[in-house]
């Protein structure tokens, strides 16, 4: 089979739509002279746009963190000299046990599987409403833990003192047992957390326990330098 050509009639038509392209587009820069003239032009209004977008959304991010430093207070950094004081030792005593795990998966297209994972801020919103219920020590997944300790997620895998650890998460606190569960109560966000135990499944238990114990703490102490092996050694 021969190719395709095409023939003069073709030429003509696409002529005649070239010089009309060329005369709409004078046209709408005669028409329209805050338009931009060429690729610079529209490349610099964009450029322009983009500032103005990032502007407006660093402004918003500052509300943010001043209406969530005010909803949440930070928690007192506490000294290394003050944890090796307090928290060497093992205790034992009546608290509470708290007790977090995922949602059943469900096959509801609408609902977004991130909603169905224990995250981060879950697991801190409850350690930070105990401390503030006034609790004396404090475990998670068994290891104890302070008011210095950094818990991290990676997807719903708690990273604690160089170990991994799955749902469901536990986190135990000696204490007076009615005020701790005042303060888990009184917690906005764990107010939120339980709206979604009730949408989706997520799991919650608060248990009353006669005797508990934390063992001593042998975690990391506040990191004051880090340094990069640039021998890659």
């Amino acid at each position: 089979m021969r190719e395709r050509k095409p023939g003069s009639r073709s030429l003509g038509v696409l002529a005649v739509a070239v010089a009309a392209g060329f005369l709409f587009g004078t046209n709408v820069r005669l028409f329209d002279p805050d338009s931009p003239q060429d690729i610079s032009e529209l490349l610099e209004e964009r450029a322009v746009t983009l500032e103005e977008l990032e502007t407006d959304v660093a402004a918003l991010r500052a509300q943010r963190d001043s209406a969530l430093e005010l909803q949440n207070p930070e928690v007192p950094v506490v000294s290394p000299a003050l944890i090796s004081a307090v928290d060497e030792e093992a205790v034992a005593g009546p608290g509470l046990r708290v007790r977090l795990w995922d949602a059943p998966s469900v096959t509801d297209s609408s609902v977004d599987p991130n909603d169905l994972v224990v995250h981060q801020q879950d697991i801190e919103a409850v350690v930070n409403a105990l401390w503030a219920g006034g609790a004396e020590a404090m475990t998670l997944q068994g290891q104890r833990i302070t008011t210095t300790t950094a818990i991290r997620c990676v997807g719903n895998v708690l990273l604690l003192h160089g170990r991994q650890y799955s749902p469901p998460y536990a986190i135990e606190a000696i204490g007076n047992q009615a005020a701790l569960q005042d303060a888990l109560a009184a917690a906005p966000e764990i107010q939120i957390y339980q709206q979604w135990v009730d949408m989706v499944g997520l799991g919650w238990e608060v248990t009353r326990l006669s005797a508990i114990e934390a063992p001593a703490y042998d975690g990391p102490r506040q990191v004051t330098r880090a340094v990069v092996d640039e021998e890659g050694s």
